[in-house]
């Protein structure tokens, strides 16, 4: 079976976020409203804490206060940009002067929001940013006759709309953009939940069951995706090649 990618134009893969937010109310709600776009997504409250998951864990883009308790916004940019220099910054602050901005995107973040903002606003902002990210390989992607629009958030078998969930969308594409590679279930979930998964559940496993139903795949002799005994799983490597465009 082949199974190739298909690099049409810049879109977001399945992203990992973290919030760095003094107010809960504000980050919680943050949180959720991500969650459920599909992303997963990590909370700290102060700025010590946020600086430990930055600078230990994979993110793709951090939301980031610049008014932050122990530790600014300002200083973990900073520290972030010399550490983890790929990462995409979101600032936000209730400081609207134009020096305070340009001091916030001069130390390294890639882009700045206002307080108070529009819920709209900042979804375009993080769509705009993770379009702009050089790592993304593209929005269309086969694998044999399964395709995934990963722009329009669009699955199809056969030219069949599949009826996926968020989790069950974002395993199959993380799945897809590393096919032929045995991908651990560890890895699964940094990628596609948040540091709240509990590595001993049997999540990942339901989901990855109700995937292959929805596929018509069969665990015995798999067309899509492949057990790989006490390693986790493998996309597309039954009897074919990956092919990368």
């Amino acid at each position: 079976m082949d199974c190739k990618i298909d690099a049409l134009r810049p879109t977001q893969v399945h992203m990992k976020l973290l919030i760095i937010e003094d107010e809960e109310d504000l980050a919680t709600a943050l949180a959720r409203g991500l969650r459920k776009q599909g992303y997963a997504v990590d909370v700290a409250y102060d700025g010590e804490e946020g600086w430990e998951l930055a600078d230990n864990q994979d993110y793709d883009l951090l939301i980031l206060d610049l008014s932050l308790p122990s530790l600014d916004g300002v200083e973990i940019c900073r520290r972030l940009r010399l550490s983890q220099p790929r990462l995409l910054i979101l600032m936000l602050t209730a400081r609207s002067h134009l020096n305070e901005r340009v001091s916030g995107l001069d130390t390294g973040a890639d882009d700045y929001l206002v307080k108070p903002f529009h819920w709209s606003e900042l979804m375009a902002r993080v769509r705009a940013l993770l379009r702009r990210d050089i790592r993304v390989s593209g929005s269309l992607l086969r694998c044999h006759d399964l395709t995934i629009d990963a722009d329009a958030r669009i699955a199809q078998l056969s030219g069949r709309r599949l009826d996926l969930t968020p989790k069950e969308f974002g395993i199959l594409e993380y799945m897809m953009r590393n096919a032929g590679r045995v991908i651990t279930h560890q890895e699964l979930l940094d990628h596609v939940w948040d540091s709240s998964a509990d590595p001993f559940s049997n999540a990942l496993r339901v989901h990855i069951n109700s995937l292959r139903r929805k596929l018509g795949d069969h665990r015995e002799a798999p067309l899509y995706i492949e057990t790989v005994v006490s390693l986790g799983y493998r996309m597309c490597s039954i009897g074919g090649t990956v092919e990368t465009k």
